[in-house]
């Protein structure tokens, strides 16, 4: 195949990636390699000669198609045109197949091999999508090996990229399905929502009007045990380190991509929990979370569903290591209760502070406590709005700074 005659960066909530391009479609796609130059270098050696370009309506059409999958949409790429010049018949077949695999679900290697023609080629699907130059359209991450295995990735970081890529999209088997019923999706109209924040307190309004529309999307998860295990290791961590450390986590599992079962947690010796880069206090967490998820102290995500808000967070900070916060981000990002107000949260009482006009003084827990009155019972929207006006307060701080240091260059 002809080296393609361009490519470009783009940024993704995994990193940095780099699609490369020829005048018949995407030629290939790079998964991030630890930083611009590696990922640069990287595409460059795939594709020789390839130049650095501003990329065609076409692949900027694909790269926002591939920026709102990985930030959990369930965005289809199947019109993406890709240039398989060169690429073998049986690949074709292979990559046509992953292709139709929806966000959210998986395959198997031996399934995608009965579907392409070759029953029995578990083995042969498996050597072409670790030659696939199209990762992300072509989603082999979405292909397990047999029991519901992790299997291999070829990708920069390995297993550990897959069940991160699995994760955003919210990736489950068929047996979890009924789990999900009514999970990923509000239970409250967003128009009423809005209209109610707008009449009940015009200094809200304004904020709404200056930020726009309302854009939080919930974390779809194969359980709750497994949502509040992710919550554990993402605690005082960054998001790449705790990533890596969960996706460890998960990996010493089957079915890895469905998150640990209490059952595992409480069978894993803590030198296993600890090999995964867990601290001790967060693995006797995990421990104490499969207990009590076995003594029924920890409710399924159906029974969940029809537990009230304070109800959850009596019953759910009682494991060690979980305070109310962490459950207060349950009920609005994973549950999508429609009146939770995180008082304790730094951005919610900063954005508070912005809005109301407070200044440099941080409201107190009891200021907004007392406005959020008038909020109810669409507080989670509110508070959605207060981090949004805490997140500009901080831009607007950044570029002050970076024009001050500019200035006293000069």
């Amino acid at each position: 195949m002809s080296a393609p005659a361009e490519f470009a960066l783009f940024d993704t909530s995994i990193g940095r990636c780099a699609v490369a391009w020829s005048a018949r479609g995407i030629v290939g796609i790079q998964l991030p390699e630890g930083g611009d130059a590696a990922t640069r270098a990287r595409i460059q050696k795939r594709f020789p000669g390839a130049q650095s370009a501003e990329p065609p309506a076409k692949v900027k059409t694909a790269i926002s198609d591939m920026q709102a999958l990985l930030k959990g949409e369930a965005r289809g790429l199947e019109s993406i045109e890709l240039d398989m010049d060169g690429v073998p018949p049986f690949h074709r077949r292979v990559y046509a197949v992953a292709r139709a695999i929806p966000p959210g679900r998986t395959s198997s290697y031996g399934e995608i091999a009965t579907r392409a023609g070759a029953p029995g080629g578990a083995r042969a699907v498996g050597q072409a999508l670790g030659r696939n130059p199209f990762a992300i359209v072509v989603p082999c991450h979405r292909v397990l090996a047999a029991g519901g295995r992790t299997g291999g990735f070829s990708a920069n970081g390995g297993v550990a990229t897959k069940l991160r890529m699995l994760s955003i999209e919210g990736a489950r088997h068929a047996e979890a399905k009924a789990e999900f019923e009514g999970d990923g999706a509000f239970g409250f109209d967003v128009d009423v929502a809005l209209a109610h924040l707008r009449d009940a307190d015009p200094k809200l309004a304004k904020l709404i009007e200056k930020v726009g529309p309302f854009r939080m999307r919930l974390k779809q998860t194969p359980s709750l045990f497994g949502a509040l295990v992710e919550a554990i290791v993402y605690q005082q961590l960054t998001g790449k380190a705790a990533a890596t450390i969960h996706s460890r986590l998960c990996a010493l599992f089957p079915r890895a991509h469905l998150g640990p079962s209490a059952e595992q947690i409480l069978r894993a010796t803590e030198e296993q929990l600890r090999g995964a880069g867990l601290s001790r206090a967060k693995t006797a967490s995990l421990k104490d979370l499969a207990t009590k998820a076995k003594a029924h102290v920890v409710p399924t995500l159906r029974e969940a569903h029809s537990t009230s808000d304070e109800e959850l967070i009596g019953r759910l900070t009682e494991v060690r290591g979980i305070g109310r916060w962490t459950v207060e981000m349950l009920l609005m990002f994973r549950l999508g209760r429609p009146d939770v107000l995180p008082v304790d949260d730094y951005g919610i009482r900063k954005g508070f502070g912005v809005a109301f006009g407070y200044g440099d003084e941080l409201p107190t827990k009891q200021d907004v406590t007392k406005r959020g009155e008038r909020w109810k019972p669409y507080r989670t929207v509110a508070s959605w709005y207060l981090w949004r006006a805490a997140e500009g307060a901080k831009r607007q701080t950044k570029a002050a700074t970076k024009n001050n240091g500019k200035a006293l260059r000069r």
